[in-house]
């Protein structure tokens, strides 16, 4: 697990994505943690925010966390994404 204010490529992969995406790109936060031998990457953004990193039936959620998958297999590890409201 990275030390405290340390920041692995994926969660700057998830920030970039999420800051690209909505109105008020100063209020994402993105946080990591390790459960259970799989990391979990928690995404917060502002409420107003909150459809435009969803999108419309989940789409762009999925898109990212595609995107997550598929860098994670490269480093022979798993994450997760979770969108908290």
């Amino acid at each position: 697990m990275p030390s405290p204010g340390a920041t692995s490529d994926m969660t700057d992969l998830i920030a970039f994505i999420a800051k690209s995406l909505v109105d008020r790109p100063d209020e994402v936060e993105v946080e990591e943690f390790d459960e259970e031998g799989e990391m979990v990457i928690e995404l917060t953004v502002a409420e107003e925010d909150l459809g435009k990193v969803i999108g419309k039936q989940g789409r762009t959620a999925r898109a990212m966390r595609t995107v997550l998958s598929a860098a994670a297999t490269k480093l022979k590890k798993r994450y997760a994404l979770e969108i908290l409201e």
